[in-house]
């Protein structure tokens, strides 16, 4: 349920062309839908203004199914997140019009059409191309969640002209993902190039020291860049959350 369907179902009702026990039974699932397995917040995008999103990698093929095959029926798009290979095979076969990307590990089920709603472009930035599993799955929530997004991959620091380069893509974007391993100084050379948002997403590539993306998250925490933002390691997904809420058209 979203406030398009809402709106819509509110007017068939106060021109007569639907009546309140129809009302009754398209707003039964308004809250949540208990699964059995799994407590289906319909209501998400209401509250919210995104659907609510599965996290895959834990779940069986039997219960990504069920819950997806529910979330579509409630006129969803659907979003599920670290899926991998054999479970993105199964769940193209089961829905077909869905869209799996191995390379994001993502698979997305659109049941509405997305118009982008917000103010500008997020832009993504990978720094390196074993780091953009991650970057790809910001890329694919920003796009789901409504927003225009462009993507720049393998501009690390090793080759800083590769990033200097781009002036323009950083001129364009209103909200920017910073996506790195090793070191992760990227988003400190970003964020003291531009004036708009920098969200930093630390990821576990880096050698022993590296310590699974703990040095990259520590030097990201202490970047000497004013205004950079830093979310969890390997977490595309709650960094392109964050940019869709910033680059919001209402907050203008």
């Amino acid at each position: 349920m979203n406030p398009t369907e809402l709106e819509r179902i509110l007017r068939e009702l106060q021109s007569g062309d639907i009546g309140v026990n129809d009302v009754m039974e398209r707003l039964r699932l308004l809250s949540f839908e208990d699964v059995g397995i799994a407590r289906i917040d319909h209501h998400r995008t209401l509250r919210q203004g995104f659907p609510e999103v599965i996290w895959g990698e834990h779940k069986s093929c039997e219960q990504l199914e069920m819950i997806i095959g529910r979330m579509a029926n409630g006129q969803q798009n659907v979003l599920a997140t670290r899926i991998d290979a054999g479970k993105g095979e199964v769940l193209c076969a089961s829905f077909p019009a869905g869209e799996y990307d191995p390379v994001g590990r993502t698979f997305v089920l659109k049941t509405q059409l997305i118009k982008a709603t917000g103010r500008g472009t997020v832009l993504v930035i990978c720094a390196g191309t074993s780091d953009l599993p991650v970057a790809r799955e910001a890329a694919t929530t920003a796009r789901l969640f409504g927003n225009d997004v462009e993507e720049l991959v393998d501009v690390g620091v090793a080759g800083i002209h590769r990033i200097l380069s781009q002036s323009d893509a950083l001129g364009r974007a209103s909200v920017i993902i910073v996506v790195a391993g090793m070191e992760g100084a990227l988003p400190s050379v970003v964020g003291g190039l531009v004036a708009v948002p920098v969200i930093a997403v630390p990821t576990s590539v880096g050698y022993g020291a590296a310590f699974g993306g703990v040095a990259a998250l520590l030097g990201m925490l202490n970047s000497c860049a004013s205004g950079v933002t830093v979310v969890n390691i390997d977490n595309g997904f709650g960094a392109a959350c964050a940019a869709a809420r910033i680059n919001r058209e209402h907050c203008a």
